[in-house]
């Protein structure tokens, strides 16, 4: 009986959580968002544990690289923006050839909105774009706890390096969008002049 009754429990609790997630929806974003967005990523970085470091400058000074690519830069709407992600591309030196790839930063979530799922959707659907784009890896400086769940991994595996000194080698992650893509390639990764 209690069983039964837990088990309702976590149904209508799940219920709800996919009502609430049936009406957000993933947009590439618009001029007239670039406040909004600009609060957002504000707000959510200076709820974060390692404070705010000027992401919502960076957001506008990739914005003006050669490097940005205005499909990957989305929001999540529902009655208003709930959150943000932007990818642009990167560079991987090797010692022969350059790669393309690119880069997610920063992704930011209403500090109301976070464990709510909004950070998943945003990463699947950048995902997805950068498939049709054809890009083959995506890397990232952040949290391995959250970013692994999305089947990141420690670039060092590739033996890729961070451009940044004292990066901890757990934070600086790279995924594959195309399969085996980085076998055999190994260098640095270089970002546009705007993370300088």
């Amino acid at each position: 009986m209690l069983y039964n009754i837990c088990l309702q429990s976590v149904i209508s609790l799940y219920q709800n959580y996919i009502k609430g997630m049936i009406n957000l929806k993933i947009k590439t974003i618009e001029e007239k968002d670039f406040i909004t967005v600009k609060n957002l990523i504000t707000d959510a970085f200076t709820h974060d544990e390692h404070g705010y470091n000027d992401e919502a400058e960076l957001v506008a000074k990739i914005r003006n690289t050669k490097e940005y690519i205005p499909e990957l830069e989305v929001v999540a709407e529902d009655e208003g923006i709930l959150g943000y992600a932007l990818l642009s591309e990167v560079y991987l030196n090797s010692a022969h050839q350059q790669y393309t790839g690119l880069v997610l930063a920063p992704i930011a979530v209403n500090p109301d909105s976070q464990k709510s799922g909004v950070g998943k959707l945003l990463m699947n659907e950048l995902e997805k774009r950068a498939k049709a784009l054809d890009y083959e890896f995506i890397s990232i400086l952040g949290h391995p706890e959250y970013y692994t769940k999305f089947g990141y991994k420690p670039a060092s595996k590739y033996n890729i390096l961070s451009p940044f000194k004292d990066v901890p080698d757990e934070t600086f992650m790279i995924k594959e969008i195309k399969d085996d893509y980085l076998k055999n390639k190994e260098g640095t990764i270089q970002y546009s002049e705007a993370f300088n």
